[in-house]
């Protein structure tokens, strides 16, 4: 059976994913579902020198811990830079790489540069306002295409401020990460943001799926996702 390890995005945590984690154990896989430092149950650890070269150390950390091979990474958002950045420095233990609506970065990028420029503005006015120039302050669920007032309402008494620099710190690759197989999972309906990055994908010649819910699929979706990450392995 295969070893899953769900990163989340940016403001979330480790408990995002329990809608699906119990689905994957039910078909007998292995589950991990870190929270990134300087979030959620992690924000005591929030400082301003908490980058993406922290979370990337997170997870290659958890899996060195564990002992774990044959990983399958999946990074929802954000954290698409997260695995490309963990399955470049262990690529042996991880088997394939999920990229569930998520950056799909190359040797140089930074998350903010990746995004939409009109969205990447409205990131850098609020980190200069509210963030108080380190910090990205949690985005409109609604934005997000969260439409259910249950969800939103069990989303927001968790989410947390993100750090600003894991979005202007850029990926640093050895190359090795193209070793690690990869697929992508865009949810469609919300603005898609990330459709540029399953062309990005397409275009790699990854198999690219997609779903049909909001940018939130692992709280709106949970079993169309679940059946999708299984039908991987």
């Amino acid at each position: 059976m295969s070893t899953f390890v769900l990163v989340h995005g940016a403001w979330h945590g480790g408990w995002v994913w329990q809608r699906v984690a119990p689905l994957l154990r039910a078909a007998g896989h292995e589950v991990h579902t870190p929270t990134l430092t300087g979030v959620s149950d992690r924000a005591h650890l929030l400082s301003p020198s908490v980058g993406l070269r922290t979370h990337v150390e997170d997870v290659v950390a958890l899996i060195r811990a564990w002992d774990l091979d044959d990983v399958v990474l999946v990074g929802h958002s954000y954290a698409g830079q997260v695995i490309t950045g963990v399955a470049d420095r262990v690529p042996d233990r991880v088997a394939r790489r999920v990229y569930l609506d998520a950056f799909v970065g190359d040797d140089g990028d930074a998350a903010v540069d990746l995004q939409p420029e009109t969205i990447a503005g409205h990131y850098r006015e609020s980190v200069a306002t509210a963030g108080f120039g380190w910090l990205i302050p949690v985005r409109s669920l609604h934005v997000l295409g969260v439409t259910e007032q249950s969800d939103v309402d069990w989303l927001s008494a968790r989410l947390t401020p993100h750090p600003w620099l894991s979005y202007t710190e850029p990926l640093r690759l050895s190359g090795a990460v193209e070793r690690v197989p990869a697929a992508f999972a865009e949810c469609t309906d919300w603005m898609r943001v990330f459709q540029p990055h399953a062309e990005r994908a397409a275009a790699r010649g990854w198999p690219v799926h997609t779903i049909a819910t909001g940018h939130e699929a692992m709280v709106t979706a949970p079993k169309e996702l679940a059946g999708l990450l299984l039908s991987l392995v």
